[in-house]
């Protein structure tokens, strides 16, 4: 243990002194000091990792964007009518918006992002919308229009995503046009601007003075490269970062919930926890042996202790899940019945189906085989480990063997896409993706969700009725189609939800303008300011 506070104090002290050099020339009140995992990337607008999205966000933006409540606003695009039939949008632009650079905003601009997308449309296979352009036309300056192959419902919810369909400049474009292979500078029409980069150090960015919004308060944003939470935790502490912004938890998360609940006990500092914006839950395998079995599925659902994995392991930050999506998501306020924490239930679904436990067995089996499944998750990832570990233990109780399968993250996603387990970690996506987006993914066989549902004998039919409801005008069968697959989907027990994911924040008093954004990865900077 010493050893690694040494090694956490060295990675801190190294931070705050690579960017000694830049703090030292801001006014305290100039510099506002943030920090991530790792560098923000080339923040090409289109392209995905090693991009980091929250960065993305604060440069580029989008023609229209998700407000509070899921409500869709304009933003680059002042208003848009849509044709009776629903394939053609057109978008009026923002009057006076130019680039960082002082380039003109206009609908040759929009035109010349959409083709650059539409060339590299493979790489976005993941998303519908990109498969549903068929024209994109520029009418004069400041008029776009947009023509689908279908009528899509999620078009303008789908046009608020961080990537990839917001705006770089024509001059940050490469000679060839095509931004699939790199751009030549980041340059968005957003309140930031990213003006350095010192690899494994900092990330630098500077307000936009051209910026046609409400623009930052503070000049600069400094984001430390601080790979380790608790590493950021005591930078923290030690006043190197002025805010802790993001996800809550070990492994991804920017602080660990042992130490967010220590800095909430604090009343000398000002925390948050945002509403739901995702959920945490593990796919089970309906294609693979002893999951294939329904039985399975229900006994473990109702085995799993969550209101204890809530509590000892989230700290109760996060609240129990029931259900894939939060209620508070468009179309998933279902009222679904929930698998409540029953171990008798469980058990007897597991005897009625023929998985009985001898007498000295530790492990129920069926036909000569035992009841074991493989839980697979990132290994470096705590928060996975600790929540695999009490499922084992919960489902050993039942007789299950649980086999923990912990492995880097490059391996465990490879087992996403291959089927290659009986459980394993997932979440989705949050706002505004979830249900269109997420479900539509379903479909695709690169992801989890595709693999844990093959085996399902309706699986064809969900897949038929997620083409149907991306596609209707009607609000009423759009409404009973979502019900209808996400219905389908709790009853056959192919995920067990474990807590809805939310946003945390801690800072100073004198740090105000601190809100959470609509959206996972929007974090509002520009808001903040030092008083």
């Amino acid at each position: 243990m010493g050893g690694r506070n040494l090694f956490l104090s060295a990675t801190v002290l190294a931070v705050i002194l690579s960017c000694s050099i830049v703090s030292a020339h801001a006014a305290q009140t100039s510099t506002l000091n943030y920090s991530w995992s790792a560098n923000v990337g080339k923040m090409n607008p289109h392209a995905y990792s090693p991009n980091q999205m929250f960065a993305q966000a604060m440069v580029y933006e989008s023609l229209v964007r998700y407000g509070k409540g899921g409500k869709i606003e304009p933003w680059l695009a002042e208003s848009w009518q849509i044709s009776p039939d629903g394939k053609v949008y057109t978008f009026k632009l923002r009057k006076g918006v130019v680039f960082s650079d002082g380039t003109p905003f206009n609908a040759e601009a929009v035109k010349m992002n959409f083709d650059a997308v539409l060339k590299n449309s493979q790489r976005h296979d993941w998303l519908e919308f990109i498969a549903q352009i068929d024209k994109t036309e520029v009418v004069d300056s400041q008029t776009f229009k947009l023509t689908l192959k279908n009528a899509y419902y999620p078009t303008l919810q789908e046009l608020c995503l961080i990537r990839p369909m917001r705006f770089l400049a024509p001059s940050g474009f490469p000679e060839s046009g095509n931004t699939a292979t790199d751009i030549k500078a980041p340059i968005g029409t957003g309140p930031w601007k990213l003006v350095k980069i010192q690899k494994g150090e900092y990330d630098l960015f500077e307000a936009n003075e051209l910026y046609w919004g409400e623009k930052p308060h503070f000049k600069k944003l400094l984001v430390k490269v601080i790979p380790d939470s608790d590493g950021r935790a005591i930078a923290f502490d030690t006043g190197a970062i002025d805010l802790i912004y993001g996800s809550g938890g070990h492994g991804s998360g920017q602080i660990g919930l042992d130490t967010f609940k220590r800095f909430q006990a604090d009343k000398n500092l000002v925390t948050g926890t945002s509403n739901p914006l995702a959920t945490r839950t593990l796919a089970i395998n309906s294609n693979l042996f002893p999951t294939n079995d329904i039985a399975v599925r229900k006994a473990i659902l109702h085995a799993v202790n969550k209101a204890a994995i809530v509590k000892y392991i989230f700290l109760g930050v996060e609240k129990q899940a029931e259900t894939l999506f939060s209620p508070n998501q468009p179309y998933c306020n279902l009222n679904l019945p929930p698998y409540r924490y029953e171990v008798d239930k469980a058990a007897a679904l597991l005897d009625e189906a023929g998985w009985e436990k001898a007498q000295g067995d530790e492990y129920r089996s069926k036909d000569g085989k035992i009841l074991e499944i493989d839980l697979c998750f990132v290994g470096n990832d705590s928060l996975q480990k600790s929540v695999a570990e009490v499922v084992q233990g919960d489902l050993k109780k039942l007789g299950v063997k649980i086999r923990l399968v912990g492995e880097e993250k490059d391996s465990f996603l490879t087992r996403q896409k291959s089927g290659e387990f009986g459980m394993i970690f997932g979440d989705t996506w949050g706002s505004p993706y979830d249900p269109h987006s997420f479900c539509s993914s379903m479909r695709k066989p690169a992801h989890a969700d595709y693999q844990a549902q093959l085996g399902l004998p309706m699986k064809k039919d969900i897949d038929r009725k997620i083409g149907e409801v991306l596609l209707t005008v009607d609000e009423k069968k759009r409404q009973d189609l979502y019900r209808d697959i996400l219905t389908t989907l709790h009853e056959q027990a192919v995920y067990l939800p474990l807590s809805y994911m939310t946003n945390i924040y801690v800072h100073r008093p004198q740090l105000k303008g601190v809100e959470f954004g609509n959206t996972k990865y929007e974090f509002p900077f520009e808001l903040m300011y030092m008083e």
